[in-house]
């Protein structure tokens, strides 16, 4: 099979909106990009690859441009050709034959850039475990998700409500594309999936049968082979479960090579409910209640107990923002979308303390690569525009959209009149000061990396410290600049400031007491 001599052919009908068959690629007016691909699996992956052949390309600069930001320069090529050999090996024989097709077709359009890491198809491929590879390493701290969902007396209107931030990072370039895509595969249900190019796994979606689901990860060995990469499995899941019977029979089946939460909402089943996978167990969380929430711990009886999970419960993130959704929960009691959103967005510590804007800490870490709001039983979803979750979330119907798509004329399908507004802290000053905190914290890592002075250095510290003066990461990275010039004078002033801030997590806080030792 030649994914390039199927005679398929792209047709640009206007700017901005390309046809392939009877799939189609648009950009609507808020920058996200709208793709309707239709087929069996090859079908799929090659038309899905035709029509975003330059987002596949950009998608893959982005990601390979992130890794030589986070690995050394002189060892970024060695650790990328030592990624794909390793998860390569056997990975093919851990994902169904019908996805292999479809990453195949895709991959004859990737970049003819990379060949010196690897060829095309097994790049991509592997590109689809960046996910658990990103929560897996621990030094590579890029995913902290946050989800809950409320129903009955917990609902505003009585129906399921789940909201999400999808905090995966990998620099800013690799979340500007984002796309909705909304596949009809010949087998299977119809879904929706929120989505970057190049990628056929899932990690955010809802189904035609209003069965949702949304990975978040968990505290995870380092895996040492290949097993099914938990977007493969969120997608299988997406296209075959109809409610939370057959979604926890898909996720056991499988055998994941990192421990992952999966957040499944069903229309059917009225309810959500957390499916917690390890590498080598499965367990279905039902808090018994009517609202659920989700960040990065286990919360099961079999698992809470697990060493990695306590471990994660004493040193990370995860138990705090958890208290946080809960805090903001009972506040509202009823939930509608224009709460959820709000609690998406909220930038604040618990009590509503100013820890700084962009804590790990914080439900809304302004990171987010998307947002995303989902009422299963209407089958309605809401989806964040940039930047991260603060820009207009935009309402698609899954009905409507299935209903009409193939006669599309380069019309938008979200509902204009159902958008959440966009957030309010875009036109206060602190959202002006947190970019130009952004600009002057890679100011400060460059000197620190090479133990440089900056350039109107004194000036410059005042205005990074006034740019986010709550945050303790501006004082550790202060601390740590002045220790790379051996002013351990000030070195020290500035750690002993960071340590009376909120302190993301307690690993942080010990290496920042190391450091004044």
């Amino acid at each position: 099979l030649d994914p390039l001599k199927m005679g398929y052919e792209r047709e640009m009908t206007e700017p901005g909106f390309y046809r392939c068959e009877e799939s189609w690629l648009r950009i609507n007016d808020y920058g996200l990009w709208e793709l309707y691909i239709k087929g069996d699996p090859f079908e799929l992956g090659v038309i899905n690859g035709i029509l975003t052949t330059e987002l596949v390309q950009a998608q893959e600069d982005a990601f390979v441009d992130q890794i030589k930001v986070m690995i050394p320069s002189e060892s970024y090529l060695k650790f990328l050709k030592y990624f794909l050999a390793w998860f390569n090996k056997d990975l093919d024989t851990y994902i169904a034959h019908e996805y292999l097709l479809e990453i195949y077709g895709i991959s004859a359009f990737a970049s003819q850039n990379y060949g010196f890491i690897g060829p095309k198809y097994d790049r991509i491929l592997n590109y689809h475990a960046a996910h658990d590879i990103g929560h897996a390493l621990q030094n590579m701290n890029l995913v902290k998700c946050t989800a809950f969902g409320v129903w009955d007396e917990r609902s505003s209107d009585s129906l399921l409500l789940i909201g999400r931030n999808f905090d995966f990072y990998v620099g800013d370039a690799f979340a500007e594309n984002k796309i909705i895509a909304f596949v009809n595969p010949d087998q299977g249900y119809k879904f929706a999936s929120i989505t970057w190019a190049g990628m056929i796994g899932v990690v955010s979606g809802m189904n035609e049968k209003g069965l949702t689901v949304s990975l978040n990860s968990a505290k995870s060995d380092i895996p040492f082979g290949a097993r099914t990469p938990v977007s493969i499995i969120a997608r299988e899941v997406l296209q075959y479960a109809s409610n939370i019977e057959e979604a926890f029979e898909i996720i056991s089946s499988r055998k994941s090579f990192v421990s992952e939460s999966f957040l499944i909402g069903s229309a059917i089943d009225h309810k959500a409910v957390v499916i917690e996978k390890s590498t080598d167990n499965t367990v279905l969380f039902d808090p018994g209640t009517n609202y659920i929430i989700q960040t990065n711990h286990f919360q099961s009886d079999f698992f809470m107990e697990d060493p990695l999970n306590v471990e994660n419960l004493e040193n990370e993130t995860s138990l705090y923002r958890y208290e946080r959704v809960k805090e903001l929960l009972d506040i509202e009691n009823q939930i509608d979308r224009l709460d959820a959103a709000a609690i998406l967005r909220n930038r604040k510590g618990k009590g509503d303390g100013n820890i700084g804007n962009g804590n790990e800490k914080a439900i809304n870490q302004l990171i987010a690569h998307h947002s995303i709001i989902f009422k299963p039983e209407t089958r309605e979803f809401w989806i964040s525009t940039a930047p991260w979750q603060l820009g207009t979330y935009l309402c698609y119907n899954l009905d409507s959209v299935f209903g009409n798509f193939e006669n599309n004329d380069n019309r938008s399908f979200y509902i204009a009149d159902q958008s959440i507004p966009a957030d309010t802290f875009l036109s206060e000053d602190a959202y002006v000061n947190f970019l130009h905190y952004r600009e002057l914290l890679k100011v400060f890592q460059d000197a620190i990396k090479y133990e440089k002075h900056v350039d109107g250095e004194e000036s410059l510290v005042v205005e990074f410290i006034n740019a986010n003066p709550e945050f303790f990461h501006v004082y550790s990275t202060l601390g740590l600049y002045y220790q790379g010039l051996e002013n351990c004078k000030e070195a020290a002033k500035y750690y002993k400031l960071a340590l009376e801030k909120e302190v993301s997590s307690a690993s942080e806080r010990e290496d920042i007491i190391n450091r004044l030792k």
